[in-house]
């Protein structure tokens, strides 16, 4: 007998199901970035479009896309056929061999990468992304050193979560080469600057004399986030992208624009860098490009890095790099929100329900701080007062995610921040339901 059979060899259902998945997990499995005795008391049975629920019946709006990946939403036919197909015709196959789910989905892929990228390298997820686009750009120029931010999350492997810069970078550092730089931030800045211009500027000085000093000849790339995403959704001011273009070229390195969450219409656009017509030399992707139904990632090469491995063998590879279930995935999710106008709907929603209705909140809230975003890429930023900006402490989000869940939605709480971050198919009703539900627990929170 289990948690999940009663005495008497049936199964428990409703609300004690939820209690017996809960324990068997908890007994059972080790949990990433946890501590395992304090690990959350949720269970999710199903789901739909940007909605969730348990076995015992409570429903949640998620504004959360989970770890910002459900860009598709949950159970679309269309994804979900694709891999039931697949699986009947072929279920696994080595990254070796060519398959024609693979191919498929590469080009799906480069129909909305810009041009000048012209090959992907399938990885298995983000982390293995930003870890063989690493690589690509060591081998290509010969030099070994990274400069990524410390306002940014890459992955949690080797050379991905040493250019990292948030906390989890600390006691991991076990890779060599990576240096970090603050980017522009302008709510909180690191360089005394007054508007949007003057952050740009400055950000892109410090950044400038930092290669200077590393030596532009010890330098791989430079690795950025196109939209810092876990480190608060930091749009970058007019100018910024494109400096760091200029920056790279003018010394020869790679750009390296890590769109893992980000890009597939997160931003209201394919990918982030289209709404400043950067061009990167790699490209990392995954989450939203199959929104996680079967894992998958990759990077998006330069023709001029590619034509690099023509004949000299790249030393990098993965058993399941372009997995056909995977593939399949990314065909079906990526044909869905071509026909469906997914990424268009994204950005009618920020444009028209989640920028105001959030600038709205942030304005007459005492505790609202900055509201900032692109398409459903948002965060509200809460503080113990509007002069000082001292960050809301954690009690007090913790009450706001508890709030939140008890009255069904589901935040994604990040430090002193709400990210709302919804699938991209959420529709205004439903986006509208949701900040109302915020908009509540933070009047409830503010009155104390």
């Amino acid at each position: 007998m289990t948690e999940l059979t009663r005495a008497n060899g049936a199964s428990p259902d409703g609300a004690a199901l939820d209690a017996a998945i809960l324990a068997a997990d908890h007994r059972l499995v080790f949990h990433s970035w946890s501590a395992q005795a304090h690990l959350p008391q949720m269970v999710i049975a199903g789901g739909q479009g940007a909605r969730l629920w348990n076995n015992a019946g409570q429903t949640w709006i998620d504004f959360s896309s989970q770890l910002v990946n459900a860009n598709i939403g949950y159970q679309h036919p269309r994804v979900v056929e694709a891999i039931k197909r697949q699986a009947e015709t072929l279920a696994t196959i080595a990254p070796a061999v060519a398959n024609q789910a693979r191919a498929d989905a590469a080009q799906a892929i480069l129909r909305h990468t810009p041009p000048g990228l012209t090959k992907i390298f399938f990885t298995n997820a983000g982390a293995d992304a930003v870890e063989n686009a690493i690589r690509l750009a060591r081998l290509h120029t010969g030099r070994d050193k990274i400069i990524s931010f410390y306002r940014s999350y890459h992955g949690n492997t080797g050379a991905a979560i040493s250019a990292t810069g948030d906390w989890r970078r600390i006691g991991n550092e076990h890779a060599v080469g990576h240096r970090h730089v603050f980017g522009p931030y302008l709510y909180r800045s690191e360089y005394w600057a007054t508007s949007p211009s003057e952050e740009s500027e400055r950000a892109l000085r410090f950044l400038e004399r930092t290669v200077q000093a590393e030596g532009p000849a010890s330098i791989a790339a430079i690795l950025i986030e196109t939209v810092p995403g876990t480190a608060g959704i930091l749009v970058p001011p007019p100018g910024y992208l494109e400096g760091v273009r200029r920056i790279a070229d003018r010394h020869g390195l790679v750009l390296i624009l890590d769109e893992v969450m980000a890009g597939f219409g997160r931003t209201g656009a394919w990918f982030a860098r289209d709404h400043w017509d950067v061009t990167p030399d790699l490209m990392t992707f995954a989450k939203g490009v199959n929104s996680g139904y079967v894992p998958a990632g990759g990077v998006a090469i330069s023709e001029q890095i590619a034509a690099g491995f023509e004949d000299r063998v790249f030393p990098g590879g993965l058993t399941y790099s372009g997995h056909p279930l995977a593939m399949a995935a990314i065909v079906a999710a990526i044909g869905a929100m071509e026909d469906e106008g997914v990424v268009e709907n994204a950005a009618r929603i920020g444009a028209e329900v989640l920028g105001p209705g959030l600038a709205e909140i942030a304005a007459a809230n005492r505790l609202g701080g900055e509201a900032r975003g692109l398409g459903v890429f948002w965060a509200l930023e809460l503080v113990q007062d509007k002069t000082s900006r001292q960050p809301l402490d954690d009690q007090a989000m913790d009450q706001i995610k508890r709030l939140c869940l008890e009255r069904g939605l589901m935040p994604s709480i990040v430090a002193n921040r709400v990210h709302v971050v919804p699938p991209c198919v959420i529709t205004a009703d439903e986006a509208r339901a949701g900040l109302a539900v915020l908009k509540s627990v933070l009047d409830q929170v503010a009155a104390g």
